[in-house]
């Protein structure tokens, strides 16, 4: 039985402040695709943003499928029989037997269902890379040819329908494929993965730093009119760092920010051995000068994108190191082109190609934190941003347990990891449950070792099971 029906408002603005959410029925969009799971705890606002960018207003929970919505005090809340919202205590939830966030947990049956759920993601996700990355290819032989032109319009058109998927599939970035053959290929890839991750960086850090700053300005307004005012205030969002036509403008400029590369010499692109001085200052072109020019052939006198194909090298604090070009300081580096900045680090780093292996997700994420927190207060909410968005151990990561077992992410939320070897290293032979690392309380043998390197990816590869290499992220195949 439906319980109560939820406008998706409500529950984005109880999620935003600490609330859960269960729905016990499954959410379609028009289209009749799954959106969101009967079984899956809602404790983010980016699956209910999902839920209004599809145009769903509102969403029914059913109690009889154990269906709830707790507020941050974890206080459940419903509708009481004059039609008006009632928040029953916790104790009390106890005596009706009716389940709180913590006492639901996932069955075999919802593993082996997520499993076939992250088969399909991974393979739209590889045909609206391919797509990109071959519109991505024209680009840069148009380029070439004419010394400059490109058909915006085509770019402009990927570049929207890859956006729009990368959001409604919450950043399905993990199931890109990372095999790389040349640098081409390379180019490619990493332009379109930088653009899908930063992408997802930059929703939301404008979701999250436009909630600060509007609860912030929402205290204000309530201490001034006496409260009411300010609260009927905070339900409008009057805050918003970034509108969606900025996305969509920051988003084309990510796809596009090393263009600059087309006018490259090739022979230096391809160069797998280490560059000479001369040569890195021709490679450095590529953003201030070649990747400029570019632009200025085709009309294009948009600030955003030049900004982010000019200074994704800039540095981000004080004398950071082989940083370019030097004209402005860093604290006048926008923040959409710092989030460029990271995501190109990042995939650069946890990419494989023919002079280097790829680092595994976690170290990549670590190394990434290490260097750049602390630096700067607005560059915090954007490494927070970029921590959330892709996880510190992302959904196809592998990681090392403290009991000595190799294990594969599932999910980043925990994380929720599956024990695949035995603690010699010895791929196991039964399919283990699934282990959810922030449940296991201060049991130090579940906790991940974060002092222990991974192995190289195809010995990674080898030691998977059959059932996990079907859905295994594709930098992990041979």
């Amino acid at each position: 039985m439906i319980e109560a029906i939820f406008s998706i408002e409500n529950l984005i603005e109880i999620v935003k402040t600490g609330g859960k959410l269960k729905t016990g029925v499954d959410v379609y969009n028009k289209k009749g695709r799954l959106l969101l799971e009967k079984n899956i705890i809602v404790d983010q606002v980016r699956p209910l943003e999902i839920l209004q960018q599809a145009g769903i207003r509102s969403v029914p929970l059913n109690s009889m499928a154990d269906g709830g919505l707790w507020d941050g005090e974890g206080n459940l809340i419903r509708v009481g029989t004059d039609g008006g919202i009632e928040r029953v205590p916790p104790p009390v939830l106890k005596k009706l037997n009716l389940p709180g966030p913590a006492s639901i947990s996932r069955t075999p049956g919802d593993i082996e269902k997520r499993l076939l759920e992250i088969q399909e993601i991974k393979k739209e996700t590889i045909q609206k890379y391919d797509a990109a990355k071959e519109c991505l290819k024209k680009v840069l032989k148009q380029i070439r040819q004419t010394r400059g032109q490109f058909d915006v319009q085509t770019v402009e058109s990927r570049v929207s329908d890859l956006v729009s998927f990368s959001v409604a599939a919450d950043h399905p970035f993990p199931y890109m494929n990372r095999e790389i053959f040349s640098y081409d290929d390379y180019l490619y890839q990493h332009s379109t993965n930088v653009c899908a991750i930063a992408t997802a960086v930059l929703h939301r850090f404008n979701t999250n730093f436009s909630h600060t700053v509007d609860t912030f300005l929402t205290e204000r307004r309530t201490n001034i009119s006496g409260g009411v005012q300010g609260r009927e205030e905070k339900k409008s969002g009057s805050f918003n760092y970034y509108y969606k036509d900025d996305l969509n403008e920051i988003s084309l400029g990510f796809f596009l920010y090393d263009i600059g590369k087309a006018m490259v010499p090739e022979r230096l692109l391809n160069k797998t051995s280490r560059l000479t001085g001369k040569e890195f200052e021709i490679i450095k072109r590529h953003s201030f000068e070649y990747g400029a020019k570019v632009l200025e052939e085709n009309g294009i006198k948009n600030s955003v994108l030049n900004n982010i194909v000019q200074y994704h090298h800039a540095p981000l604090f004080e004398n950071e190191e082989r940083c370019y070009p030097l004209d402005k300081r860093w604290a006048d580096i926008p923040l959409y082109v710092r989030i460029c900045k990271l995501a190109d680090i990042y995939d650069a780093l946890v990419s494989k190609t023919s002079y280097k292996d790829a680092l595994n997700q976690p170290e990549a994420i670590t190394r990434l934190f290490r260097k750049y927190v602390k630096k700067d207060p607005m560059l915090q909410f954007v490494l927070h941003a970029f921590v959330k968005s892709v996880g510190l151990h992302p959904p196809g990561s592998i990681v090392y347990l403290k009991n000595g077992q190799m294990a594969y992410v599932l999910e980043s939320r925990g994380p929720l990891v599956i024990p695949f070897t035995d603690n010699r290293e010895n791929t196991l032979r039964v399919k283990p449950n699934p282990v959810d690392i922030g449940s296991m309380g201060s049991d130090p043998l579940w906790e991940i070792d974060h002092d222990r390197s991974i192995k190289n990816t195809r010995e990674v590869y080898n030691l998977l099971p059959s059932y996990i290499k079907k859905i295994a992220m594709p930098a992990y195949l041979p």
